[in-house]
């Protein structure tokens, strides 16, 4: 059974929008401006989770982010993100942008606790903060790994939203990336 793995890099109010800055949030490009000389090590932790991956599972919008970021570029992070196998979760696009991918049409929960039972391996959910709000409000994440940026931003989109109960998680590692940047992992507390 493949083990569903939302991660992402947050600011510490949870903040999880436009951080290269390249989508015109006012408050974007926190990414680069906090992460600094921790960015260096943060890329050898990102690899070393893409290259224990078996898949990525992506929403639309964060298919075509990707894309766009790293079709072009080569090296071995690149190279592994392009070549690794992507479902991307959409009731509208019909062609994604990123190569080697299934587009997942229909209902989320569905497709999503499908495609869990057909993989063995990590599947890394990558900036889709919507799916991942999904994934966890139905209880389909097994494991959520945040790298927390030094700043406070006060707006933007948040990765947690809304949820029909609690969701308690249970803290199974904590790691300094670099001198700044702390990397979070938790899992879910099932029948808490």
């Amino acid at each position: 059974m493949g083990k569903i793995i939302i991660s992402t890099n947050i600011s510490l109010d949870g903040v999880v929008q436009d951080p290269d800055g390249a989508e015109g949030f006012g408050l974007g490009g926190w990414f680069y401006q906090f992460g600094g000389k921790d960015l260096e090590e943060w890329a050898k932790v990102e690899l070393d989770e893409a290259l224990r991956a078996e898949a990525l599972l992506l929403g639309r919008r964060s298919d075509e982010w990707f894309a766009v970021r790293w079709l072009s570029k080569s090296g071995e992070f690149a190279d592994r993100l392009n070549s690794l196998p992507k479902y991307v979760v959409s009731s509208t696009l019909e062609e994604p942008k990123w190569g080697n991918s299934t587009v997942l049409k229909g209902d989320v929960v569905s497709e999503v606790s499908k495609l869990r039972q057909e993989l063995d391996g990590d599947v890394l959910v990558y900036a889709s903060y919507q799916l991942g709000r999904t994934l966890l409000e139905h209880d389909l994440i097994d494991e959520l790994r945040l790298v927390v940026f030094p700043v406070v931003l006060g707006d933007g989109e948040r990765l947690f939203g809304e949820t029909s109960d609690k969701k308690p998680m249970r803290l199974v590692a904590t790691r300094t990336i670099g001198d700044g940047l702390a990397f979070l992992t938790y899992q879910p507390v099932r029948d808490a």
